[in-house]
């Protein structure tokens, strides 16, 4: 295929050539109806390129198949079968692929380290989860994804299972060993799902970990928008094989998409594909160069350590993204919430990640020099003030088992059932009816129809006293939870 075309960007810029006159929405009409004071913050061309996808970007009837034919090139840069492309991110990426899987009451074995989106997904279709532990390493309090080993040990007890669905790249850049996943899964003949929300570069460049496709997964999803260069919302999944039919993955992808999908955001993913095949390897190059340099200098800063070699090994992390750079605070006593916070203050620097250790921050094709800089002079900010930044209440992270919880009933029950609110300290064995999530990274520590324990609770309360987030929880506070009705 010839990957020089752009055949959205190329459809907008004879749209625009033409001078076409709609009579259709979007009502602002490439920005003539607009406020000139939005135009003037957004730019002319963001409003220029917002126009329908049917009866603009092509015509009525889309016989110019545009759209078409950028999945089939993204397809072709991937090495995958299908490609679609969706404007509502890789929360409704992922959804479309688990009920292309498996159906209401109908077993899936999936990670308990999934994102909320993946929850999301199981509490709307009624699929019934069956967790696959994740490799938990207790001492940093940290999770990895499951092994194959786990995999195959579910699947030993639940023949039954539709299929499986595994997080790699994990928020914090480990990655599964995810060709053993899949030939676990092929044994049953049963199709694999990977969430590679965080690897979408990671066709692109042969020093990075194995991305899903040419591992040997069914069904891959990728947001474009957070390690490629697609603007927020783009994401893509990817199918190979016969394990998944790509009539159904579209059809579930048109149940849950929004029939008014933003061109912007196609022109977006169209784009960024053409640069990657044009020059994505050196791209990627001079950003695995200067993320191996921030590394190097960071670890010179006193009380800071990059974790890498940590994360790596037997009962650990399979592989790792080298352009996450997770830096661990311990040394220096203070949070990642505290130092996060106070180098947006004081440096306009924005991090990542931050948990109740940790910082993190993602090095793309987009940094340079002058931005490492800044996030050097910004760490080094932390370690000179850290006296600071300590004190103030601390986070109690339990071992990993008491954070595993019972789950009593599926997710959907729970969420739709009759529910109360109940203080915090009366919620300890109770069934929570509410999604409780950290985010980021958005991994839930509590899901709807689990059971609810002094651990957990305990974590997540010190943890939003210290600066967690829990945006899910209906009092975010968490002085009261979200408990199923009439359950002791």
């Amino acid at each position: 295929m010839d990957h020089s075309q752009a055949p959205v960007l190329d459809a907008l810029a004879a749209y625009r050539h033409e001078g076409q006159t709609p009579f259709t929405p979007p009502g602002h009409k490439q920005g003539r109806g607009a406020d000139p004071r939005a135009r003037e913050i957004l730019g002319d061309a963001v409003f220029g390129s917002d126009i329908l996808a049917i009866s603009g970007l092509d015509d009525r009837r889309s016989t110019h198949g545009v759209l078409e034919r950028a999945q089939e090139l993204m397809a072709d840069a991937v090495h995958a079968e299908k490609t679609f492309f969706s404007t509502c991110g890789s929360s409704l990426s992922v959804k479309s692929a688990m009920l292309s899987v498996a159906g209401p009451d109908e077993k899936l074995l999936v990670g308990r380290d999934a994102h909320k989106s993946v929850v999301s997904g199981l509490i709307l279709s009624g699929v019934r989860p069956i967790w696959v532990e994740p490799q938990w390493d207790p001492e940093r309090h940290l999770a990895h994804a499951p092994s194959a080993e786990t995999f195959a040990a579910r699947f030993e007890e639940h023949p039954d299972a539709r299929g499986a669905l595994v997080t790699s790249p994990t928020p914090y850049g480990t990655c599964a060993n995810l060709s053993a996943v899949a030939d676990v899964c092929h044994r049953y003949g049963r199709p694999l799902i990977v969430d590679e929300a965080w690897g979408a570069h990671l066709p692109f460049h042969p020093d990075l970990p194995s991305w899903a496709m040419d591992a040997g997964a069914d069904v891959c999803v990728t947001s474009v928008h957070k390690m490629g260069m697609g603007l927020e919302q783009g994401s893509v999944f990817h199918q190979q094989g016969s394990l998944v039919d790509p009539v159904v993955l579209k059809a579930r992808e048109d149940l849950l998409g929004t029939t008014s999908p933003s061109v912007l955001l196609y022109a977006g993913l169209d784009g960024w594909r053409r640069q990657m095949m044009e020059q994505g390897r050196d791209l990627l190059q001079h950003a695995l160069d200067l993320a191996e340099r921030a590394r190097t200098e960071i670890g010179r800063i006193p009380g800071l350590h990059v974790e890498r070699e940590e994360f790596l090994g037997p009962g650990r992390a399979y592989d790792l993204d080298p352009l996450q750079i997770v830096i661990d605070l311990s040394g220096l006593g203070c949070s990642g919430y505290r130092a996060a916070d106070r180098l947006r203050e004081t440096h306009r620097v924005n991090l990542h990640l931050a948990d109740h250790r940790r910082i993190s921050a993602q090095i793309t094709q987009a940094d340079d020099k002058d931005t490492i800089s800044d996030l050097l002079a910004a760490l080094t900010y932390v370690s000179e003030h850290a006296a600071e930044l300590r004190g103030g209440p601390a986070v109690r992270v339990p071992d990993p088992g008491e954070l595993r919880l019972e789950q009593v009933t599926v997710p959907r029950d729970a969420f739709f059932g009759a529910a109360e609110h109940v203080p915090a300290d009366r919620a300890v064995g109770r069934i929570c009816a509410e999604m409780l999530t950290p985010y980021p990274p958005g991994i839930p520590a509590v899901l709807p129809g689990e059971r609810l324990n002094e651990p957990a609770l305990e974590y997540l309360r010190t943890g939003v006293a210290a600066g967690m987030v829990v945006p899910d929880a209906a009092d975010p506070a968490l002085d009261t939870v979200r408990v199923q009705k009439g359950t002791p």
